[in-house]
Order: C-alpha cells, then structure tokens, then sequence
C-alpha cells in the first residue's frame, strides 16, 4: 500500500500531465508495491480536486470489459473512471487533437439512468430496470502514462485512460432493441478498420453497469439516477491523428461522425 503523501503526489503529476498533455513513466516503474485499491485512491484524489475546481461530474466510464479490450492491452479485468461534462461532444463535433494524449477511439454504448443503482448483488436485470435509455457513443481516450508495460494499476489511476466521449441521437430503451446484437462499422477516413457486436461486453453490454454498482459497494457507495454510464468498448481501440474524420455506424442506433483538428 502507498503512503497518502505518494498517493497525492502521483495524483498531482497525473493533473499536470492532463494540463500539459504529456506522458509520466510508469507508476508501477516506480512503485512496485502499489495495489488496485492505491490505483482507486489515486483517481479519487484527482478527481476530488477537479470538483472542487468547478468540474461538473456526469457519470462513469467502465473499462477493458471486452476480450477485444484485454488482448489489446494485455489487462484482465475491468476498471472505471469518472466523467465530466466538459468531455462530451456531440456527433458532428470538430475535436482539438492537442486536448488528449495517445489519442484513440473505441466503440461502446452508453446508459443513462433513471434510478439509483447499488451492490452488493446487483444482476443484469437489475441494471437493465434502472437504465432509462441507450445511445451509441464513442469514447476518446487520454492515455498520460507510458503505454509500454502498464498495469491495471497505471491505468486506473490515470482515470481508466478516458479523455472524452461523443455522444449519437439514438436513443432506446433496453425493451426497444436487443442490445447484445447493436453493431458497429468503425471507419477512419473513409477506410473502415474496425467492426464488432455489442455482446462482446460481457456477453451484453448492460452487465457492466452491474459490475459497477457491485464495485461501487466495494467503496461505500452507488450510481445515481441521471448519471451517463458508458459501458465499454467491442472493438480494439483504433489510433487517430490530427485530420481524421471518424464515423461509426451503429446500424438501427444510427451513426456518430467526428473531426479531429
């Protein structure tokens, strides 16, 4: 376990490195003995004084819930991280590329709940009763740690990596649609690169938002009504540069288009 001084400290060179769009060594480089539970403190730290800066929390992100995910990142578990409302884009949105590090796209669908959602045995079903609507999403990711070798650890603490999310203007309840057979086409530039199914999140994208009430249980707390959940991704996250216009076709959930400048 880290000390609280290292746990803050770290937590200070993480916020630099958001303002300043650069990459620290690993944390697990350096602090071998750091546990998921210093990884967890570390984000709560840093996500605490972006509160109290005048940030507006909306919801939560889950992470590496897909195989496509884990084999992409060597990571065998999910994680999560918090959103703010000055992340999310609209479809159609021109993005500064210079805002994010290690820029990448992944697939997800996201949840907005219109109830409290809390462990410690919450099951699909109950989170699918607390969902009030899916939208497709795409989720930018922000990554401030060296990628070379990372560890669940790293990548908590670095808020699960996530920079941004662009949201589409589909929206379905989950009695609307099979939400385990919602595709994607995920195309850069023109040239498509990526294709999945959302049943590669847990066999249905909705069990993660389970698992994070569970997880939350862990830490003494829930997930609230109004609060975006963005799922986790079924396809490999595909790199982009400054340019590059993505669209996702989410086939009856529609598409989201996105520049980056």
């Amino acid at each position: 376990m880290l000390q609280p001084e290292t746990i803050a400290e770290i937590a200070d060179e993480l916020a630099e490195a958001d303002r300043s769009h650069s990459v620290i060594p690993r944390i697990t480089a350096r602090h071998p003995e750091a546990t998921v539970e210093d990884s967890y403190a570390i984000q709560g730290v840093w996500r605490d004084k972006n509160i109290a800066a005048g940030r507006t929390l909306v919801g939560r992100k889950i992470g590496l819930t897909s195989k496509a995910m884990q084999e992409a990142t060597g990571i065998t578990e999910p994680d999560y991280g918090v959103m703010f409302d000055d992340t999310v884009y609209a479809s159609g949105a021109e993005i500064p590329v210079d805002q994010f590090s290690n820029v990448r796209i992944e697939v997800e669908l996201a949840f907005v709940l219109k109830a409290p959602l809390e462990g410690p045995d919450c099951t699909l079903d109950d989170a699918l009763a607390a969902i009030d609507h899916a939208v497709p999403a795409l989720e930018i990711l922000n990554s401030h740690i060296e990628l070379e070798g990372r560890t669940i650890v790293d990548t908590i603490s670095d808020n699960a990596a996530y920079g941004g999310m662009v949201l589409g203007d589909v929206r379905k309840r989950p009695d609307e649609i099979d939400l385990r057979w919602v595709p994607a086409l995920l195309y850069r530039n023109g040239e498509i690169t990526e294709t999945g199914v959302a049943a590669g999140v847990l066999d249905h994208p909705a069990t993660g938002v389970a698992w994070l009430a569970n997880k939350f249980h862990q830490h003494g707390s829930r997930l609230e009504a109004g609060e975006i959940i963005l799922a986790g991704s079924f396809t490999r996250p595909m790199w982009v540069s400054r340019g590059d216009v993505v669209l996702c076709d989410y086939g009856p959930m529609g598409s989201i288009t996105c520049h980056f400048v």
